[in-house]
């Protein structure tokens, strides 16, 4: 059974850093691109950060360039987010998804993506 879980998400005062790592299970993670999405209460899904499979392509939304940070690691079937100098703003439930679009088309079209995680709530408060 393909599974896709999230970890790492937590309280943290704005300006801070928390890593995320979404975990594959029942299937190999490169034969897929990977993508984070956000959701905060009363908005739509975003896409965040989205990474090939090879690792070589990344996208960002604009409100996170120079902040965060996707990179993954097929030998342990990880992907990672890592987010630097947190907002209130980022505050969500951020997930993790794979599919074979495009990290463009990816990114852009949350509502066709096929794998989902169960989401990890980042809080940012001080």
């Amino acid at each position: 059974q393909l599974q896709l879980v999230e970890s790492g998400g937590g309280l943290v005062q704005p300006g801070g850093s928390l890593r995320l790592s979404c975990a594959a299970s029942g299937f190999t993670l490169d034969y897929y691109n990977i993508g984070w999405f956000r959701q905060a209460p009363g908005k739509e899904r975003e896409g965040v950060s989205c990474i090939s499979r090879s690792g070589f392509t990344t996208t960002y939304a604009d409100s996170v360039k120079g902040r965060f940070t996707v990179s993954r690691d097929n030998a342990k079937n990880t992907v990672y987010l890592q987010m630097n100098s947190l907002k209130l703003e980022d505050t969500a439930v951020y997930y993790c998804a794979a599919d074979r679009l495009t990290v463009q088309a990816m990114c852009a079209n949350a509502r066709v993506i096929d794998y989902w995680g169960k989401g990890t709530l980042v809080t940012v408060s001080s």
